[in-house]
This record gives structure tokens, sequence and C-alpha cells, in this order.
């Protein structure tokens, strides 16, 4: 067993030791989590698996005293190796991977109404000859449909121990825990499988060829890997060039064809004749009723009553997620403002200690944790809907829309969670077991229009479509800007896939659980996970982030500017001293030398700089800096407009005055001098740039976290690209028939 915790220590301080330790595996659906939870409770952690963006669930279970090292692996129907979660479960249970070791003992997790399906990753685990545990989960529901099991002959049969749970409700659970105490002593194994005679001929051969050849020795698990799949991932680490491995291969392959036996379906032929002979008179089928799940999938599976079906819960979802977080976003943003206001009054006598602490720091803490509402409420209400067993009903709907562009009916989810915010979005693609088609989904994720760029479409169809054209072109204008990101994502999906990323078409697998009722303990496991991941893995970017952005809106800092500005200010308002102005005059002071100390920043010189580039979109100095200053966050344009506007930094998309002004701003040099700046071109291409562009550091950061910074930058500068070109089209077609 491992070591022991130490007295007053903490066993999670433990859980790198060397020693023996446990490997959970199992389908998906399996109720795999619920167990892992069950035995390790708050001893876990989740991080990445070293040099993959897989991700490993790791704990502690303390049995009999003794900390228990557990890891969570990812759920998988196969060893074949295909994808990259088969690849990861494969490499930890070989030992060939940068954690070492073998497991001591792997607990296999199967949905006991399953057995005969699920009992095949069981047995090609077994090829590995690694101590087994058989576990038996759901047991409640295969009682509920009159199956009896024969747990005692089950296990006489495969030689290891098997444990009936409910993980749900905890059953079993200490059962289990007594069981793994033995098992790592005792080292039960299940009995390897009696392969055909033409398969380990073929075996023998490919043995002896590798030797002959120089190319070192290969164990006969590998040798009827190579022979069952030639083009595994698992056979791709093997230091043989390419075209010597399939000639080698193709001959041994050919070797067993030629003796009658096929080498793609050997395997489960094999194995699932071993299962009708190992669950032979153990389970007992008793009269199954009509199913709830039956009943209704006849309306979630339906062509035309499913799709409307999912289309209500989506707009339910969505409707939840705006309407509960927006109060505890505004709660999180008035306690924001009150600190800013509260340490800005301490620090009035350093304006820049003040100025970093109130905008840098606070207002960058500020910008993780207003994300976390959000991302808390639609992770719970995805989480609801997975552990009911409805997602995968729409998943499947959804396929075909999405095969042509090399994406699944998996990526559905992502796409949709976009939809409230791309964070969320992006982590929901953990889910697509293909790491190309992640990649892929994660890339056109942020096209979504998001809840962040709503203000922005609010003010700019406020102040000029609604008075113009009325309601129901501003509705219209609403709907068509969140499905401009959706009609530009497919075809851009369909470019990465098949030009780029190159992915290999993959059938879509997809086995729909039985409806369950969620349980609250792995919902707020589940919630709990997503939201301290995305604090500690995106928060430190996204707060570093914004700390630039005030360094460059603030620095560097002209006095000389301050002064002058005063003094013109104090003459014209007819006063000696800036003591002697109202409350009402010294703001209207402080928000002009705020407006000329942003132009005249760092980032208000680059906006100044690539205003040229903008201008052709319509755009002027000022709303280039505000493009540039939301870099954060798209929503803080707003705010940079009432600033610039010398309105204040406390304004939104509601704002009249902020409306008025935007309404009466013209050029002030120029052929287009005097003339209107938002005229309606304006306006349509600057909600076509935010409908496209990737103005969010948060999103940015998430991406980098979850891919690479080399695709999190990549999206960044394709999106913005687009966004430009689609707002130059935009401002060109509408200015050239004449639109004002």
């Amino acid at each position: 067993m491992t070591e022991k915790a130490a007295p007053g220590e903490s066993p999670a301080n433990i859980l790198g030791v060397q020693g023996d330790w446990i490997a959970l595996y199992g389908n998906p659906n399996t109720g795999k989590s619920s167990l892992f939870n069950r035995l390790t409770g708050l001893r876990q952690r989740i991080g990445n698996y070293p040099g993959v963006t897989v991700e490993r669930k790791e704990g502690q279970a303390m049995i009999d005293g003794v900390a228990t090292r557990i890891i969570d692996l990812p759920g998988t129907y196969s060893l074949a190796a295909r994808s990259l979660d088969e690849e990861v479960a494969s490499d930890v249970l070989s030992g060939d991977w940068a954690g070492g070791a073998r497991p001591s003992v792997a607990v296999c997790v199967l949905d006991a109404s399953h057995l005969s399906r699920q009992l095949l990753l069981t047995l090609q685990v077994a090829e590995f000859e690694i101590p087994q545990i058989l576990v038996l989960n759901f047991s409640d529901e295969a009682r509920q449909r009159k199956m009896i099991i024969d747990v005692d002959l089950l296990s006489e049969r495969l030689g290891i121990p098997v444990v009936e749970t409910v993980a749900a409700t905890g059953e079993g659970i200490e059962e289990l825990k007594n069981v793994i105490s033995k098992a790592i002593d005792d080292g039960k194994k299940i009995p390897p499988t009696d392969w055909p005679e033409p398969l380990n001929h073929a075996v023998a051969f490919l043995q002896k060829e590798i030797q002959d050849r120089g190319l070192g020795e290969l164990s006969d698990l590998t040798a009827r890997r190579a022979i069952f799949d030639i083009d595994s991932i698992y056979l791709s680490k093997l230091d043989w060039r390419q075209e010597e491995r399939v000639e080698i291969v193709a001959r041994a392959r050919d070797l067993a064809r030629a003796a009658g036996v096929a080498p793609h379906v050997m395997e489960p032929i094999c194995l699932r004749e071993r299962v009708s002979q190992l669950l032979e008179g153990c389970v007992t089928q008793g009269e199954e009723q009509k199913r709830l799940t039956e009943k209704l999938d006849r309306v979630f599976l339906h062509p035309v009553f499913g799709s409307l079906t999912f289309l209500v819960v989506m707009f339910l979802l969505f409707q939840s997620v705006y309407s509960w977080a927006g109060p505890v976003m505004d709660a999180i943003e008035g306690a924001t403002g009150w600190l800013q206001e509260l340490l800005g009054a301490e620090l009035v006598e350093t304006p820049l200690v003040q100025s970093l602490v109130c905008d840098g720091v606070i207002a960058g803490v500020g910008s993780v944790v207003i994300f976390l509402p959000q991302i808390l409420i639609l992770y719970a209400l995805i989480a609801l809907l997975e552990d009911s067993g409805y997602l995968a009903r729409p998943a499947y709907l959804m396929d075909r829309l999405f095969s042509w562009t090399g994406l699944s009916g998996k990526s559905f989810v992502p796409l949709l969670s976009s939809y409230a915010c791309a964070i969320p979005g992006i982590m929901a693609a953990r889910t697509i077991e293909d790491p190309k088609a992640r990649l892929a989904t994660n890339f056109v994720s942020p096209l979504m229009s998001c809840s962040a760029r709503l203000p922005v479409y609010v003010l700019l169809i406020g102040a000029f479509i609604e008075p113009q054209f009325g309601a129901f072109w501003a509705g219209t204008a609403l709907f068509a800007l969140h499905f401009l990101g959706f009609i530009v994502a497919l075809p851009l999906a369909f470019i990465l896939n098949r030009f780029i990323l190159r992915t290999a078409p993959m059938p879509f697998l997809l086995e729909f659980p039985p409806f369950r009722k969620p349980r609250f303990r792995d919902l707020f496991w589940r919630v709990y996970e997503r939201g301290l991941k995305f604090l500690t893995n995106a928060g430190s970017v996204i707060f570093a982030i914004s700390v630039i952005i005030w360094a460059l809106l603030y620095f560097p800092r002209s006095s000389e500017l301050e002064e002058r500005l005063t003094k013109d200010y104090l003459t014209q308002a007819g006063v000696v001293s800036v003591s002697d102005l109202s409350e009402m005059s010294g703001e209207e002071l402080d928000k002009r030398i705020q407006s000329a100390q942003v132009e005249q920043s760092w980032m208000g010189r680059t906006g100044k700089f690539i205003q040229p580039v903008f201008a052709l979109a319509g755009f002027d100095w000022k709303i280039s800096i505000s493009i540039l200053a939301s870099f954060p966050a798209r929503e803080v344009i707003i705010s940079n407009l009432g600033i610039i506007y010398e309105l204040g930094d406390d304004t939104d998309e509601e704002s009249e005055s902020l409306r008025e002004q935007i309404q009466s701003e013209r050029w002030k040099e120029g052929p287009k001098q005097g003339q209107p700046i938002y005229t309606l071109p304006t306006v349509l291409a600057l909600l076509v740039f935010y409908a496209l562009c990737l103005q969010c550091g948060a999103t940015v950061a998430v991406m980098a976290k979850e891919t690479s910074w080399k695709w999190a930058v990549s999206a960044f500068v394709l999106m913005t690209s687009l966004a430009w070109l689609g707002a130059v089209f935009v401002y060109q077609v509408g200015t050239a028939w004449g639109l004002s």
C-alpha cells in the first residue's frame, strides 16, 4: 500500500508519492466519475497528462487508514488507440507514459445493465496482465429491469473480485474499498484469452521478422495489436520506419488471412465469443417492461419533434443563463466599483498607485470573477442535461448538419455553449475524442455571438437602427448578428479540417445512455471543478492581460497636459482655483483630463497610428482606440467610448448621453469634415466587426490553455482579419449604395 499520511498532514500533500496506485477505467456513461468522487471526496485535483491536453483527474481514497492514489482514466470504448483518449488510457495501463509505473490494480467500472457489450474492454485490459477488480455500477437499475446477476459465479469465471455498486447513493463503496485493499496484495488477474492458432502463427512470424532485421524484440501483446490494427496510434510509437512497419505487418496479416482469419475483425469476434461464455448462466434477463427511455426517444430522436424540443431546451437554457447570471454579475460589478471607490479615496494622494490598484488590479480581478456566474450556471445546466441522458440525443440529430465541415454532432454543445460565453464553450470541447476535431471546434467557437457582444449590439442598434427603421428591423438585425458568426464558422471549420489539420473522417459513435435522475452531489463536483480550473488556469493570464492594457492606456502621463487643460477650464469657468469649482464642474474637468490622457497614451498613439487602416471601415481614431482598449473584454468598448467622449467610465449601453454623443459626432478634419462619423454604413461595419472579432483576452487565454498559444494567437489574428474585412466590405458597399 502507499505511504500513510502523517498526523495533521493533508492527504493531498502526498498525491505524488511513489508506490501502489489504482486506475479507474471504463466506457463513457458508466458512472465512473461518480465512483471516483465517492472514493476521493475532497482529496483530488485536476490536471493534464504530461505532454497532452487530455484531462487527468487524480486523488486518493483513505482505505484502512492508508492514502491510496487513484487516477480516473478517460472514458473509452476500446484500447485500439485511434483517439487521444484511447492512447492515454492504453499508455497508462501499459506503463508507457510520463508517470512511469503501471497501476497496482485496474478497477473496471461497468454499467450492470450492459455487461455483454462493456466486458469487451475488460478483456482488452486483461492483455496487459494487470490485477483487476470488476465494478457493476447502476446495479439498482439492473434490478429494476428484472436482471439477476450471479456475482459469485462471474467472479469465479473471471478470476477477479466483482463488486456491485450504486455510486450515486454510495451503495457498495465500503465493500469496494475492502476489496481494493485485498486486491493490491492478492494480485488476481483475468486469465488470458485463447487466441486462434492462425493468429499465434502470425504473431510468431512478426516477432521473428522484427528480430531478424535488428529492430528489437516485440511482445506478444504489441504484435497482436499490430496485426489487429496496422494504423493505430499505439503502433506509431514503435521505432520503425513507416514503410518497413507497413511491409512487415502486412505480411503477418496476410499469413493470418491465408489461414482463413480476417485480422480486422478477429479481436471483436474472439472477445465476444469469450464474453458469451463468461455470462452464460451468470445473467438472467427478466421480462423487461417498456422503459421510460424508449418512450422519450420516440420524441427526442424524431427528425421534427426532436429538433423542436432541442430548440426549446436551448432557448430555456440560454434564457436561464442570461436571467440568472445577470443579477450576480451586476452584484460583482457593483462590488468591484465599490472597492475601487473605497481604495481610490485612500490612494488619492498617489495617482499612479491609485490607478494601478483601481483600474489595473481590481478591474483585472473583476474581469476574471465576473465571468464566473455565467460559467457556473451554464456548466450546471449542461451537466444536468448530460447526467439526465438527454444531451446525447440532439448530438445525434446535429451530426448531419456538422459532418460536411469535418466536425461531428459532439461539436454542437461547445458551439451552443459559446453563445452564452466562449470560455465554457471551449472547455466543453474536451468531450470530443478526436484531438483535431476538438482543436477545430475550439478554433471556431469564439465566432458564436456571446453575451459580451450584446452591449455593443444594444447601443448601436438602439441609437441608429431602431429610431430609423423601427423595432422589427432592430430585432431582425440583432438576430442576424447572432447568426452571422455561425454562418462563418461552418465553412471556416471545413477549410481548417480539410486543408490545414487534414482531419481524417471518423465515424460518429455515440451510445445513448438511459434517462436518469441527476444527482446533486455529482453536479456540484463537476461545476466546482470547472469553476476552480477557470480561476486558477485562465484567471492569472486574464489578470496579466488586464494590467498590461491598463499600463498602455495610462502611460506616458503628461503633467503639462493636465496643467494646461486645468488652466483652460478654470479660465472658461471664470474661477481662480480647482477648489472653487462645484462638484459637478470638478467631475467635468476630470473627464476632460482623463480623455486627453488616454488620447496621448501609448494605446492612444497606437490607435491614431492604425486609424488609416480602420478608416476603410469608416472608423475614426476614437473608435480605433476603443477597439484596441477593449481587447480584455468586448463590452469594455462602451466604457472606453464614455471616457473618450468625456462622459466618464461608468457609461453603459443604455446611456442616453452616450447615444446622443455618438449621434452628434462629426469629422473634425479631412475630406469628410463636418459630416457625421456614425453613418449607417459605419454602424453596420462596427456591428459586423464585433460579431466576428476575437476581442476577448479571457477567451484567448483559455484557448491557449486548452490548445497552445500558437493556435490562440492564430485564432485572434484570423478572426480580427475576418472582422476587418467584413467591416470594410459592409462600409464600402453601404457607402456605394448611398446609405447614410
